[in-house]
């Protein structure tokens, strides 16, 4: 039973993979996708989730600092919505606040030019993202 955790954007969707026992996540992909034409994901998306046997989808939920959803948190409201119907599996929305910026910070400090951070950006996202849920889990999915 593998998790796939998910960081959605407009454009592009970070993808990132649980080991089989739910404890450490790794960056697998970057989908390039039309927000207003949500199955545009959907051949990658399904293909990713039938290999890797996923059992459960993780998609951050991004918050403003005060705690309450905006327009881009709706958005990936919508799309956990759509998920959930299409692949009929439990779909986990979780608080990524600061993630973009913290795997930004990563890439920084690591020296990585910006037209690299550009190419791995969102699936580090989505690796933090999906680490942050395993980890109050305690591998436990």
């Amino acid at each position: 039973m593998k998790a796939i955790g998910l960081d959605v954007g407009s454009k592009t969707i970070g993808v990132a993979i649980s080991d089989a026992f739910g404890w450490t996540a790794q960056g697998l992909t970057t989908i390039y996708w039309n927000e207003n034409e949500m199955e545009s994901a959907d051949e990658e998306l399904r293909k990713i989730i039938e290999e890797n046997e996923v059992s459960l989808v993780v998609i951050g939920l991004p918050k403003n600092m005060n705690g309450s959803i905006g327009e881009r948190g709706e958005a990936s409201e919508r799309y956990a919505n759509y998920v959930k119907e299409k692949y009929q599996l439990p779909v986990v929305l979780w608080d990524e606040r600061l993630t973009t910026m913290a795997a930004e910070r990563v890439l920084l400090e690591a020296d990585i030019s910006r037209k690299k951070r550009k190419k791995v950006i969102d699936k580090m996202a989505a690796t933090m993202i999906l680490q942050g849920y395993l980890d109050s889990k305690g591998g436990v999915i």
